[in-house]
């Protein structure tokens, strides 16, 4: 076991592992000041824990997307709450403010900079479009296309493009004001990015005073599901209410309807799994019939001021990045990052359980923010330990290879592009493929269950799988950069 004084040594006599992170997201700028340095340099150095941290929450997503329908207990909660995949997103955008400050640790060029980030931000956008935006169909129907009256505005990668441009921005913009080298000690940290966490405290005010202070009148909708024996009747739904945090009348919701048009929301909501709604919650099932008419209504989990709320994720996940920069010492950053973690948890689970604020990802409640970002700390800092510590690497290779192809595994494996791919290529039927094939008669009849065999499923033929194809791409120095 590492005492307090060998991790101290360690630390102060290894390179500062920080210095060299070049995630896709991370990069370091180039410095015009160095381009006249041989063209042999050192190869550079990852963050190990931070790659295997990326690779679990994008394993997690296919994970989640895959069995979550079999397993409601690591699915989305249905309204209050919070399972297992209601943890990847807060995950991602924490790692992605992690990435910001060791992306810009040296920039000479402030306007090559901001190019950087306004580029980057719309590649994610435009693949938020394409894969979420509805038209991709993947992986079950082969057809292609969206109706530009039904388009879906929003999306996973299109809420990590916000809160990437939002704080990227805000680290570029600040830095020069700040000192070369501050070597801060703990807590002058927050004091050093004071206008960050600044921004944050804006957010919350912003959030908060719509949420609870904006009027919600009653609204209508068209149900769109063919199968349902309402299609094409309009419901009404009555509101006249502010502060509500319920389904059907909560200012999320209505800001969206105002904003994008609630044909552009999400048409499956995770509230339809909810009690008000099917005998079978938390399994999908059909609408009771006395279920309130919200039940088969739209509604957009990644949606305007819900990811307006997403902003803090990103802002404290920098702020970890900037521990990682500025401490140099391995028990000191653990210190900070766990001292952190755990106060932000804590905050999150009192405000839940007083029935202050509810944990709620669909509305990006203020206790979902600090639970979630408390435990995104919480198990960063348990890897940093283990790995870049410790030096107990090889367990975790199958992550790391993922988290150094995260896009990759995210487009072919979590968005369904490469099983859509393989079941292009039928035999007599659209049903009769390689996958349902090998999905059926492998895994659920070997197994003698659905449940545990789409489990095995997603875990070997999906996760591993693409673990291993990750791994020979890093072999080959191949990689999906935006």
């Amino acid at each position: 076991m590492a005492t307090s004084q060998d991790l101290r040594l360690r630390s102060l006599s290894e390179e500062d592992p920080s210095r060299h992170h070049h995630h896709p997201l991370d990069e370091p700028i180039p410095d015009d000041n160095q381009k006249q340095q041989p063209a042999l340099a050192p190869k550079t150095k990852r963050v190990a824990s931070l790659d295997i941290f990326r690779g679990l929450t994008v394993a997690l997503m296919v994970l989640v997307d895959g069995a979550g329908g079999e397993w409601p207990v690591i699915g989305h909660a249905p309204w209050n709450g919070c399972n297992l995949a209601d943890f990847v997103m807060p995950f991602f955008l924490f790692i992605v403010g992690m990435a910001i400050p060791l992306s810009f640790k040296r920039m000479p060029s402030r306007t090559m900079a901001v190019r950087r980030v306004v580029v980057r931000t719309l590649k994610l956008l435009f693949w938020g479009l394409l894969l979420q935006g509805g038209y991709s169909h993947a992986p079950d129907d082969l057809t292609y296309g969206v109706d530009m009256k039904r388009i879906r505005w929003c999306g996973i990668l299109q809420r990590i493009a916000l809160t990437y441009l939002v704080v990227a921005l805000m680290e570029i913009f600040t830095k020069r004001a700040r000192p070369e080298d501050p070597s801060p000690v703990t807590f002058s940290i927050f004091k050093l990015y004071y206008l960050q966490w600044l921004l944050g405290a804006c957010v919350l005010i912003i959030y908060l005073s719509i949420i609870y202070g904006i009027y919600v009148p009653d609204w209508e909708f068209i149900v769109r599901y063919p199968d349902s024996p309402d299609f094409g009747k309009v419901f009404k739904v009555e509101c006249g209410t502010r502060g509500n945090l319920d389904q059907p009348c909560n200012a999320v919701g209505y800001v969206d309807r105002q904003v994008l048009g609630i044909n552009h929301m999400y048409q499956h909501p995770a509230w339809h799994r909810s009690k008000a709604c099917t005998e079978n919650s938390p399994h999908e099932g059909p609408f009771k019939k006395d279920a309130p008419s919200w039940c088969q209504a739209p509604f957009e989990p990644e949606g305007i001021l819900s990811s307006v709320s997403a902003i803090l994720s990103t802002v404290i996940g920098a702020h970890f990045g900037h521990v990682l920069v500025h401490l140099k010492v391995h028990l000191d950053r653990l210190k900070h990052w766990m001292g952190m973690g755990l106060a932000l948890l804590l905050i999150g689970i009192i405000l839940h359980f007083t029935n202050a604020i509810p944990l709620n990802k669909q509305l990006y409640s203020f206790s979902y923010v600090c639970v979630t970002a408390g435990a995104a700390g919480i198990v960063f800092s348990t890897f940093y330990f283990l790995v870049d510590i410790l030096g107990i690497r090889g367990f975790f290779l199958p992550f790391e290879w993922i988290g150094m192809n995260a896009m990759l595994v995210y487009v072919m494996a979590a968005a369904g592009i490469f099983e859509g791919f393989l079941n292009g290529w039928f035999y007599e039927s659209p049903n009769n493929t390689l996958v349902r094939w090998v999905r059926k008669h492998i895994f659920i009849k070997l197994w003698d269950s659905t449940r545990v065999g789409i489990l095995l499923y997603i875990i070997f033929a999906q996760i591993l799988f693409w673990a291993i194809v990750a791994g020979v791409l890093h072999r080959l120095r191949i990689y999906w950069k935006l």
